[in-house]
């Protein structure tokens, strides 16, 4: 099971959103390198990133941090928010980021995932945000009117490499995943699935690990890991179990 701690980049700063709401946002003191170089002593080699500014603008905002995590930790990155086209996806994989993760765009307009994947062999993500069953774009604001299963359907062959699947219901909200749904997902998708969203103990964690399907990669890791609710020494374990 792969851990990948998250770290959410605003105005240059960590922060957290509780459901996607710019205006429900908690800053924390360390800078995004900061925390990079954190997750990296403790041992893990994964991270998911957000770029926040990026999602709001649809820019590479942040591109000089996520090339200088890189460069610095040798750390395989998954990287969101805002990927709009074909040079900002260049750009994260010139970088050497090793996913990029396509969310609202895919979803509005399935043709460019699809070339995307083409064009970008094994470096695409999917990220499916849900709502009660229901795909959400544009930063969880609109509910696209797609259910998460019927889309993924009609695009599981167009070659994502990852597919990363929040319940938006639970993010930042520290409940525990949606393990029922998640499980559905996996169970329905052509590439490995990533847990996200709730996840509030190392209890989750263990969880995930029991669901025993094949087809779930690993799990993200956000608030709890900020708010203390999960030790970085006790998640590193859970790496090895």
């Amino acid at each position: 099971m792969k851990i990948f701690p998250a770290i959410d980049i605003k105005d240059k700063k960590c922060v957290r959103l509780v459901k996607g709401d710019f205006n429900n946002k908690t800053e924390y003191g360390m800078s995004p390198i900061e925390q990079a170089g954190k997750y990296k002593d403790y041992g893990f080699k994964n991270l998911h990133i957000v770029d926040l500014d990026g999602a709001l603008t649809g820019e590479t905002i942040n591109l000089d941090i996520i090339q200088e995590i890189v460069t610095k930790f040798d750390l395989k990155i998954e990287i969101g928010g805002g990927v709009r086209n074909f040079k900002s996806i260049k750009k994260y994989t010139e970088a050497g980021v090793e996913k990029v993760i396509l969310g609202s765009a895919a979803i509005k307009d399935k043709i460019f995932l699809k070339e995307a994947c083409e064009k970008f062999p094994n470096k695409i993500a999917l990220g499916l945000d849900a709502k009660d069953g229901y795909l959400s774009v544009s930063g969880w604001k609109e509910n696209s009117n797609q259910l998460t299963l019927d889309y993924l359907k009609e695009v599981n062959d167009y070659g994502a490499s990852r597919l990363i699947y929040t319940d938006i219901n639970r993010d930042g909200m520290k409940q525990s995943p949606n393990f029922e749904e998640t499980a559905k997902v996996a169970d329905t998708s052509n590439c490995p699935v990533i847990i996200s969203g709730g996840v509030s103990s190392i209890d989750d964690i263990k969880k995930a690990k029991e669901l025993n399907n094949q087809n779930i990669e690993g799990i993200i890791v956000g608030k709890a890991i900020y708010d203390g609710d999960i030790k970085l020494d006790e998640l590193v374990k859970e790496l090895d179990a």
